[in-house]
């Protein structure tokens, strides 16, 4: 295991003691890659975690405080229209450095190099983030005919959830029903209630390898969504099409 992998899995696990929870998530496919980009909050605030997962499977991720995230995506529309105006690549004309463009962002006792880069198989923008405390470095490579449909997707998280690192009050936060999952064969769901200026909304979420998907549901809507469930629980009882409970999910009283 590489020490960015591993760096990777101590950062998670330490996200999940934290009370961690996920907001929203966007999947972008670009070329060869799968881009995750989830919004998520524990007690130290908001911010969004991109994901980056290779055409290998090999992950690498990006942790970004929402108002780091805000900074990010204008500096994307500054490399696209950078990029917009570079001739088409020329394999024998490289820079030596392989760099076109950079700039960096500081957050804290953070650091974020961007760079828009050339080499043989064409131009890309990579983003390094330094860890704390001499850790190492982890990057994302985003092939630059996305870089457009990134920053779009990231500032339709930024609309919806702000600029603000620390997000929301969290008074009223703890009378939310607590998170729910229900595994069954090889798929997990997870419930997931959570609140925003829009209102209170549940999340279902429904994860199995290298594959996620989600739906939200405002909160007005629960009753019209219980009742069509009941009627299709009732329609099945009556025709005995009720597939039998999975033996790993347990019985609540």
């Amino acid at each position: 295991m590489s020490d960015r992998e591993s760096g990777d899995e101590q950062q998670e696990q330490q996200g999940q003691g934290s009370g961690e929870q996920e907001l929203a998530t966007k999947t972008l496919q670009i070329q060869s890659k799968r881009f995750y980009l989830d919004v998520k909050q524990n007690r130290r605030g908001r911010f969004i975690k991109i994901a980056e997962v290779g055409a290998g499977g090999k992950k690498s991720r990006l942790l970004l405080a929402m108002s780091t995230a805000a900074e990010f995506r204008d500096y994307l529309t500054d490399f696209s229209e950078h990029y917009a105006s570079l001739g088409p690549p020329n394999p024998d004309n490289l820079p030596e450095d392989g760099k076109l463009k950079s700039e960096t962002m500081i957050k804290d006792n953070r650091r974020y190099y961007l760079d828009l880069k050339e080499n043989q198989r064409g131009r890309f923008l990579r983003v390094a983030q330094t860890r704390p405390r001499g850790g190492p470095r982890s990057q994302i490579a985003i092939p630059a005919q996305g870089m457009i449909e990134f920053r779009d997707a990231l500032t339709d998280l930024l609309d919806e959830f702000g600029t603000d690192d620390h997000g929301e009050s969290d008074e009223g936060q703890s009378e939310l029903p607590e998170s729910k999952y229900l595994r069954v064969e090889n798929k997990v769901f997870y419930f997931d209630v959570g609140s925003n200026r829009r209102g209170v909304y549940l999340r279902v979420s429904e994860v199995r390898s290298n594959y996620r998907t989600a739906v939200t549901i405002p909160e007005r809507s629960w009753g019209r969504f219980r009742d069509m469930l009941s009627e299709f629980v009732e329609g099945s009882t009556q025709t005995g099409t009720v597939a039998e409970a999975p033996k790993d999910v347990k019985e609540t009283k």
